[in-house]
């Protein structure tokens, strides 16, 4: 392949190749960079002409006058600049015109088509084009496809189309247009496909499509709807595909039969929660969540040998933990409402009171459990670590302290429902009601609230509570060096070191994966919104799953207390055995049986159980009360 200028000395060689081609001429994939006037004429019988990847820059007028019956003109690939309605001359029966990936800056101020009445197919993909002229189309009448994709566009006219009323696919995508003249579809009522992807356009009009009454695919993918609701999509009866930057937009149309993206990763169009897993363990958690703190709450006042207000802690945990099973309860009631038509109802749901309910009760929930969590930490902390100092906690300052706590997980759950201007949809970002990670369409005070939550509070309390467990095990393990039951010591403190270990580590593996999903959505990383639903379902009621477990039912006090029940059975059944009439005492009064008839494995427990009053007595005695 040499440099090649297509002359009249080609005639003859190309007339020959239109002979065995059947009228077709293949001249692409050389290097030409001119082609003479003279080069086609006489060759009126050329029916499609491919010219492309060459190097030609300019066309000169009247090149094309003889190419009577030319059908397809195929130019793309080459590095042509500028193009005028001459050029065209004689293409009457033209019918497919393809200029892509060229270097033209402009289309003509005269009529295009004036040449070309016939031509039904004109692709531009790939040029410099910076705008449209009113009068570029005004010959263009039998148009009905325009391709303008990966152009340079930033500004359109109101009547730019206006002549193009036979119009079937538009392609404006990948442009730089800003802002769409409100009434600039009016006339393409014929209009079947409209793709105005990946534009920087910042608002769309709500009734900017009310006129393309037969459009049956709409693509505005990539595009940040900041003003975006249903009454834009009504009108379009006939849509059966659109395609949204995200998956939340296709709730503002829900008559549509096929919506991309499909998913974000929590949703689908059909459910509110995607995947087959996350439907039934939503379930499987909340139902663990709930009844395992409820039986916490009901079983704590049988425990007598422990203090009073520490149990009051605890059940202000599990009373905090368990509204997190309850939001669940409620996202799996509404995942079974809405199952097989969820896009239909998306939108109401996630501006509804009913979601913004259940997400203040999540994060109630989350903040009342951290700042509780925290609280008795810092107790167990400073009564441990600092045992001579430490001043037993009155009613009084206990009582408040958790009123403190509770009024003020309220106020960070519910401020964002009072100032809808401010904070927007706060929890509506997501079918889940649940404001994990931060979306384009938040205000920034918004934003800046969800940081101080997640990566200020609960990453401050996080820090305390592993930092205060270091610090206790510690105290501990330097006390039982100098102790003189060496080898008892080393056996309790490992059983110490288990239980600090799990309370810390499920800490970490519920907070961390939070703090992380948050401090990338800070950076603007794209979180799939398959992380959300994952953290939401199965990593955030973590804490809330295992606090009774890890505080109540693994505790010396309520093990005491299963075997006196356990024992007190079996002594029962025994007696009945024998023939002997018992007389069941009630379950309180079995744990106060006197000490002298139970089996010494069976004693009862140290009265000093609250962490203040472990730190007057022996360092065995604290390690027992962990254990």
């Amino acid at each position: 392949r040499t440099m090649v200028t297509c002359t009249q000395n080609m005639k003859a060689a190309l007339k020959s190749l239109l002979y065995h081609s059947r009228n077709l001429g293949y001249l692409q994939n050389n290097k030409i960079t001119s082609i003479s006037i003279y080069a086609f004429r006489g060759l009126n019988s050329l029916t499609k002409l491919y010219l492309s990847h060459n190097r030609i820059t300019f066309l000169k007028p009247g090149v094309f006058e003889d190419l009577h019956r030319l059908e397809w003109l195929i130019i793309e690939d080459n590095h042509l600049s500028r193009i005028s309605p001459p050029t065209f001359y004689g293409l009457n029966s033209l019918i497919l015109l393809v200029l892509m990936n060229n270097v033209l800056t402009r289309l003509p101020d005269k009529p295009l088509c004036q040449h070309m009445p016939r031509l039904h197919w004109l692709d531009l993909e790939g040029n410099h084009i910076h705008n449209l002229r009113n009068l570029t189309f005004i010959s263009c009448s039998n148009l009905t496809v325009l391709v303008m994709r990966k152009n340079k566009i930033n500004h359109l006219n109101e009547n730019t189309f206006a002549p193009l009323q036979k119009l079937d696919e538009l392609d404006l995508g990948s442009n730089k247009i800003e802002n769409l003249p409100p009434l600039i579809f009016k006339d393409l009522k014929e209009l079947s496909q409209l793709n105005l992807s990946y534009n920087p356009i910042q608002k769309i009009q709500a009734n900017q499509f009310d006129y393309l009454v037969k459009l049956k695919s709409l693509s505005l993918e990539g595009i940040e709807i900041s003003n975006i609701q249903q009454r834009m999509f009504r009108p379009l009866m006939n849509l059966s595909h659109i395609y949204f930057k995200k998956f939340q937009y296709c709730g503002y149309a829900p008559h549509v039969r096929s919506c991309k993206p499909n998913t974000d990763g929590i949703s689908s169009l059909e459910n509110l929660l995607v995947s087959i897993i996350q439907r039934v363990f939503v379930w499987v958690v909340s139902a663990v969540t709930c009844f395992g703190n409820i039986f916490v709450i009901c079983m704590r006042p049988y425990i007598r040998s422990e203090n009073k207000l520490y149990a009051m802690s605890i059940i202000s945990l599990c009373c905090a933990d368990c509204l997190m099973g309850i939001y669940l309860f409620v996202i799996g009631g509404f995942d079974l409402k809405f199952r097989g038509e969820y896009n239909k109802h998306a939108q109401l749901w996630m501006e509804s009171t009913h979601c913004q309910l259940v997400g203040s009760l999540a994060i109630l929930s989350t903040e009342v459990s951290v700042l509780l969590l925290t609280f008795l930490t810092l107790e167990k902390y400073i009564c441990i670590v600092y045992p001579f100092r430490c001043v037993r906690p009155g009613k009084c300052r206990t009582i408040t302290v958790l009123i403190l706590i509770w009024i003020t997980g309220f106020i960070v759950a519910f401020i964002p429902l009072s100032n809808k201007e401010f904070f927007k949809n706060y929890y509506g970002t997501n079918g889940v009601c649940f404001p994990l990670h931060s979306e384009d369409t938040e205000s920034i005070g918004a934003q800046i609230y969800s940081v101080a939550i997640f990566l200020g509070i609960n990453l401050a309390a996080f820090i305390i509570i592993v930092f205060s467990y270091g610090s206790m095990f510690y105290s501990v393990h330097q006390s039982a060096i100098t102790a003189t039951e060496i080898r008892n010591q080393v056996k309790k403190e490992m059983i110490l070191a288990k239980r600090f270990f799990f309370i810390v580590f499920t800490d970490a593996l519920c907070w961390i994966p939070i703090f992380v999903v948050k401090f990338l959505s800070l950076l603007q990383v794209e979180i799939p919104g398959t992380i959300t639903s994952w953290v939401v379902i199965f990593i955030l009621p973590i804490n809330s799953a295992l606090n009774p477990i890890l505080y109540t039912l693994t505790t010396r006090p309520f093990k005491e207390m299963i075997h006196r029940f356990w024992y007190n059975y079996r002594q029962r059944k025994s007696m009945d055995s024998k023939g002997q009439k018992t007389y069941a005492p009630s379950f309180i009064w079995v744990e106060m049986w006197p000490l002298q008839e139970m089996p010494p494995e069976l004693m009862k427990p140290d009265l000093f159980t609250y962490p203040c009053e472990m730190s007057l007595i022996s360092q065995s005695t604290r390690l027992n009360s962990y254990s």
